[in-house]
């Protein structure tokens, strides 16, 4: 698979809840050369041709592919509506809640979502592979639900007061989102006990680079929180890593906790940045073959770099976290990440309505598949649930001596920094 900026390569693990965006880990977004078609017989077959060229397991995860094309060829449909229900039928029989259907308005805000102009709560959706649970990846900050406390791996048991069980991510993106100032009620479920988040919908405006210039005994440190890989990370990336540098620096902390992923492009941009050399992310597909993309000797810095992490870092940010510890240009600092390897294809169908399929599984530079198992790493300290809340409360101390995660990065990277030659110390003077 060859993955360009003509496509739309989407790293996210998530559904953000404002739209129906994809989950996966990368997706490339190409056009359907079909044409509009007005039998509903034909988008199914459309689907079912996709799958049959391109799903990930020649298998199809030991289903017969054929006969699922005649059972659902030979069904009589009135109209689009239920050739629609009967493709997701379909892609069901996969058992890949990864590969699913979006019908026009779906595909519609799935590309919106990807140009980072939001509406709705401000959290990413995942049904959990084994239990079918709508669990949240991770809140964006600045949102309505973030702001309410709502936490990576909370389960959504119910919207407005009904049972999510049984439903799908489609389903409750259309519950949940809505136009902003209406409100909905998410009742979460987090451990034993279950509560009710009353949220307004808001229009939600994301900036995924925050940086900020840290004085520290060390020296200057560039503080720099990923929230997501949008069109316009790898820019505000480039700009923060500059800015930072022109201040002297003599190091980094990248933060990519709470990050559900996004654009694959935009991490592969992202990674050269840091990297001089070396491999960033290879994919195979059902054939074996691999796509390897690599750093182009177009890095920034190479002064010492501290990555931080935990298990709301997903997709994009496990590719760009795993390329930094792999080629040993960072340590990673928190915990095992979400754990999605799993690249999508998406297309445009002929009447305007769009699928995810699961073309490819993604590794890091050193071959580790990280589907479900994520990414280790080099040092782990864990939060304790007050302490999450604390932080969530008051975001302001995200990035601070008051936040453990951070305070730990920022000593291992002081380590980091001893063992330079020269140790930099003309470059902490101002």
């Amino acid at each position: 698979m060859v993955i360009t900026k003509r496509g739309l390569a989407i790293g996210a693990t998530a559904v953000v809840l404002t739209t129906v965006a994809v989950t996966g880990a990368g997706i490339y977004l190409s056009q359907s050369q079909a044409s509009l078609s007005e039998s509903p017989k034909e988008v199914i077959d459309e689907v079912w041709q996709i799958i049959d060229r391109q799903y990930v397991d020649g298998t199809f995860n030991q289903v017969d592919w054929r006969a699922v094309r005649t059972e659902y060829l030979n069904r009589s449909y009135t109209d689009k509506e239920e050739a629609y229900k009967a493709i997701r039928e379909m892609l069901k029989k996969l058992g890949d809640p990864y590969t699913r259907f979006m019908n026009p308005e779906e595909f519609k805000n799935m590309q919106i979502d990807t140009s980072g102009e939001l509406t709705g709560v401000g959290i990413q959706l995942a049904q959990d592979e084994e239990t079918k649970k709508l669990m949240v990846i991770a809140p964006i900050e600045d949102t309505p639900a973030f702001k309410a406390g709502i936490l990576a791996k909370d389960i959504i048991v119910k919207i407005d007061g009904k049972t999510t069980e049984g439903m799908s991510v489609n389903d409750a993106v259309k519950l949940i989102r809505g136009e902003p100032g209406t409100s909905v009620t998410l009742t979460i479920q987090r451990g034993d006990k279950q509560v009710d988040y009353p949220l307004n919908r808001a229009r939600i405006e994301i900036h995924p680079v925050r940086y900020s210039l840290k004085n520290t005994p060390t020296g200057n440190i560039g503080y720099i929180r990923l929230n997501q890989f949008s069109a316009i990370s790898a820019q505000e990336m480039r700009n923060a890593i500059k800015k930072l540098e022109d201040q002297k620096v003599i190091g980094y902390v990248l933060d990519l906790r709470s990050n559900p992923g996004g654009l694959l492009y935009s991490s592969i941009d992202i990674a050269r940045m840091w990297l001089k050399e070396g491999t960033i992310v290879s994919t195979v597909d059902r054939q074996g073959e691999t796509d390897r993309q690599v750093a182009n000797n177009s890095r920034i810095t190479d002064k010492p770099l501290v990555v931080l992490v935990d298990g709301g870092s997903a997709s994009a940010s496990e590719i760009l976290s795993g390329a930094l510890q792999d080629n040993k240009r960072a340590a990673l600092v928190g915990t095992q990440t979400f754990g999605k390897g799993l690249v999508q294809s998406v297309r445009g169908l002929g009447d305007g309505s769009g699928m995810a399929v699961t073309i490819a599984k993604y590794l890091t530079p050193s071959g580790r598949d990280i589907n479900k198992s994520g990414i280790h790493p080099d040092v782990v300290i864990e939060l304790t649930e007050a302490q999450r809340k604390e932080l969530q409360m008051d975001r302001t101390k995200i990035g601070t001596p008051d936040d453990p995660q951070y305070a730990k990065g920022l000593e291992i990277l002081k380590e980091e920094i001893a063992k330079q030659p020269g140790n930099n110390s003309a470059s902490s003077s101002r």
